[in-house]
């Protein structure tokens, strides 16, 4: 085409292929949404703003990136889709423009001791392949370097058939992995603190065993051991001879008679294992929890000195590196090493390699290393993590959804989220933005703010447009969107101190620093400064200190902030008593469980490769009890319509009069003191936002005895308006006599605070130092830190 013929099209009239500008969505009604129609510009960054709870996350996560996901299910065949998850259609009437969704979540990376940084980035693959080909000596494949795999050999006959001749003929089979075969690849091995199973100077019949719930009249338990005829149940454990202590810790499965029922006896050992380390630990009752944090250490694997590789794995090298040791670098500092690798024979690997590293420290996060256990990421961590596969990415015309990906990072780190957000969009993206910090919200093209409040109180558009227009509006962002807390004139003073001497968790160089107590104390610092491993690894967690770290809550649909709380058991006895039935008739999870959706409340129907449908159960009208436990009454209403009841409905209901119940006003009270007084008592635990669950488990663990309280990222999901409340909320706690250490990055809760610790000046090894103690008014002074700089500039200091 000529140079006249390009300019002569270019002035013609647009494409209709260039029309499609705008996703729309009309009539959205997941969750709380009420009949939402948003229209939202291509390839512009949008951000959804909203007090929690308002409605976000269902617009954003539920309606626009779930269909989408649907949408390109659907094109597999119908073989393919029989093996992906099935996804139902969000309650939505019109869903148009929509473009392939990539949804970048804080949903925290899968625990398993196996999966690090680098193998949930394929950081760790590239590395294999390298050390493959270049390390010596050579000891083979790339699974050779890999600590997922275990290495197998195998020989014997096989039948080869050739035919109507079959001929037997010997084979061997040989892989080489490079997995640690004492620590099975993790790192760590447990080990069983014998002492905390039994008391061995006592006797079985004495009541030797120490295990909650092993009662000596047990047959289950006690009485096989003690009639099992391989111990003496009246001879001191300590006595036992070698043969007797053998059988009685590791003897093997076999059967016995206990008072002529024929049980198993096996080694106490095994049988702990079983019933006990096999479970989830989060799902077991605190005083069994707390039993197995006691019983079983983890301790470093002294065969592979927690590198998790085999020793031929570790031998093999490139310029006296191993892959152990490149996995321990930091990042940033394995970036450097392989800039310095020139060979040409592998010259494209090297390339793809040094672009994923140099994206995780453009992205903030140099000062991990690729050996870090996933399951120990923030979940700001994880989300960036995720984000390292697409920052290199061809595609392009791509919906990139992100939630609050400023969660977990300090001021300074902010600025370069916002310049990773802008360079997707500047690539043709179309970003969406689910945020609470003006410095991100500000960078938006395009502006949707929710509300007016939270749960019931929100799903409505109350603000559609610019961030200038956003300002002007009188919503609560728009009202809240320019407030500064200020430094406080006086400061409480401490009671006493909590002192830290020579602290090495981690990247931290011999911290000493004293913590005071009975005030607000807020540990501050860049990412990877060493906050966390400060204050969780250095303050010894026990009587007198209640811990609220970021993991997650875990629960079904049919868990919901009554039973989380513990609120349902005084509300099932309080039933019980009134109408003279058992508490379990109260239960949609027991007896009194509608038996035709057991208690689900809705009929879930499997359409194979479909989506699923779940329709409300006609028996009980999505009530989830049996109509005969319906008939009972307290204060006139039935135990549905009181777990239909908010918060700040059953506050009132169970406060006074025929229904006054001490025991859940007490807990009703704090879920109100944070900010959850519109959340149902029965709403399931699986439809509330991440700031709903943060502080749902805050109010859980207000009602824990201690007078230390340690709280890392409270306003992890919180609106402007909702991080007024938390501080008020923080001083009733330290006011009431408690000790209160806040670790966060939130310059209003920085500047609210009684004394701040910041760590530093960089993150990683570049951290690990104490870089100011004092109060906010004398950090805004100083100026001396990036904490103290952002805090000034906030404060209009």
């Amino acid at each position: 085409m000529t140079r006249a013929k390009r300019a002569d099209t270019a002035s013609a009239v647009p494409h209709v292929g260039d029309s499609h500008d705008l996703i729309r969505v009309h009539g959205a009604r997941v969750n709380n949404l009420k009949d939402v129609s948003v229209e939202l510009p291509k390839r512009r960054l949008t951000v959804f703003t909203g007090v929690s709870g308002s409605g976000k996350s269902s617009l954003v996560f539920g309606t626009i990136a779930a269909e989408s996901q649907r949408l390109i299910n659907e094109t597999y065949s119908a073989f393919v889709q029989g093996f992906m998850p099935t996804l139902a259609r969000p309650e939505v009437d019109v869903l148009e423009g929509l473009t392939t969704a990539i949804s970048v979540d804080q949903q925290r990376m899968g625990a398993d001791p196996r999966s690090t940084v680098g193998t949930a980035t394929d950081a760790n693959a590239m590395l294999r392949i390298l050390f493959s080909r270049l390390a010596k000596p050579h000891i083979g494949p790339p699974s050779a370097y890999s600590f997922n795999t275990a290495s197998v050999r195998a020989s014997g006959a096989i039948t080869v058939e050739r035919g109507d001749k079959t001929k037997a003929q010997k084979a061997t089979f040989h892989r080489t992995g490079g997995m640690c075969v004492r620590c099975e690849g993790r790192g760590s091995v447990s080990d069983i603190d014998l002492s905390q199973l039994y008391d061995d100077t006592k006797s079985l019949a004495e009541g030797a065993f120490t295990i909650p719930g092993w009662k000596s009249d047990s047959q289950w338990t006690v009485q096989v051991y003690a009639q099992s005829g391989f111990v003496d149940p009246d001879k001191p454990i300590r006595k036992y001879t070698k043969k007797e202590l053998r059988d009685f810790l590791y003897g093997e499965p076999v059967k016995v008679k206990v008072n002529g029922v024929n049980l198993t006896y096996e080694g106490l050992i095994p049988k702990i294992q079983k019933s006990f380390l096999s479970k989830d630990k989060e799902a077991m009752q605190p005083h069994i929890r707390a039993f197995v944090e006691r019983a079983v250490t983890f301790t470093t694997c002294p065969e592979c000195d927690g590198t998790r590789l085999s020793e031929g794995a570790r031998s093999s090298k490139i310029k006296r590196i191993s892959i152990a040791d490149a996995c321990a670098m930091e990042i940033r500092d394995l970036a450097e090493w392989v800039r310095g690798l020139d060979e040409p024979s592998v010259a494209p690997l090297l390339d793809a390699l040094q672009q994923t590293l140099d994206s995780f420290v453009e992205i903030g996060l140099g000062y991990l290393s690729l050996d870090r256990p996933a399951g120990t990421l923030s979940g700001g961590e994880a989300q960036r993590v995720k984000m390292i596969r697409h920052l290199g990415s061809s595609l392009t015309d791509v919906t990139y959804v992100f939630d609050e990906p400023t969660i977990g990072l300090h001021p300074h780190d902010i600025e370069r989220m916002n310049k990773l957000l802008l360079r997707l969009r500047d690539k043709g993206n179309t970003v969406l933005v689910v945020e609470h910090k003006p410095e991100t919200i500000v960078i938006a093209d395009h502006v949707v703010d929710l509300g007016p409040g939270a749960g019931s109180g929100g799903g409505t558009v109350c603000f559609e447009g610019t961030v200038e227009g956003l300002r002007a509006s009188d919503t609560i962002t728009g009202r809240h969107f320019d407030d500064r807390a200020a430094v406080k004139d006086t400061v409480r003073e401490a009671t006493g101190a909590m002192e830290i001497r020579g602290a090495t968790a981690n990247n931290l160089r011999k911290v000493d620093v004293d913590v005071p107590l009975g005030v607000l104390v807020v540990v501050t610092g860049v990412a990877g400064s060493g906050k966390s491993s400060l204050v969780h690894g250095s303050i010894p967690a026990g009587e007198g200190v209640v811990s609220i770290d970021q993991s997650p809550i875990r629960g079904s649909r049919r868990s919901n902030p009554a039973t989380y709380t513990g609120l349902l058991d005084p509300i099932r006895k309080a039933f019980a008593k009134e109408n003279g039935v058992k508490p379990a008739l109260f239960s949609a999870n027991s007896e009194g469980a509608c038996p035709t959706c057991n208690g689900a409340g809705v009929i879930y129907m499997d359409l194979a490769m479909m989506a699923g449908v779940a329709t409300p159960c006609e028996d009980c009208e999505g009530k989830r009890f049996q109509p005969a436990v319906l008939e009972y009454k307290l204060g006139g209403r039935d135990i549905s319509e009181v777990l239909a009841m908010s918060v700040a409905e059953a506050e009132e209901f169970f406060g006074a009069g025929e229904a006054h119940l001490p025991a859940a006003h007490r807990i009703l009270d704090r879920l109100a003191d944070v900010g959850l007084g519109y959340v149902s008592l029965g709403q399931p635990l699986t439809t509330l936002s991440g700031g709903e669950r943060q502080r749902l488990k805050l109010a859980t663990h207000m009602g824990d005895k201690g007078g230390v309280y340690v709280l890392d990222e409270p306003t992890t999901g919180l609106h402007l308006a909702d991080v007024e409340q938390l501080l008020g909320l923080l001083d009733r706690l330290v006011d009431s006599g408690k000790s209160v250490i806040v670790v966060e990055h939130h310059q209003a809760v920085m500047a609210h605070a009684d004394w701040i610790i910041d760590l530093g000046p960089g993150a990683g090894h570049d951290g690990g130092k104490v870089v100011f103690e004092g109060t906010p008014a004398d950090l805004v002074e100083a100026r001396s830190t990036l904490t103290g700089e952002h805090l000034a500039a906030y404060v209009g200091g």
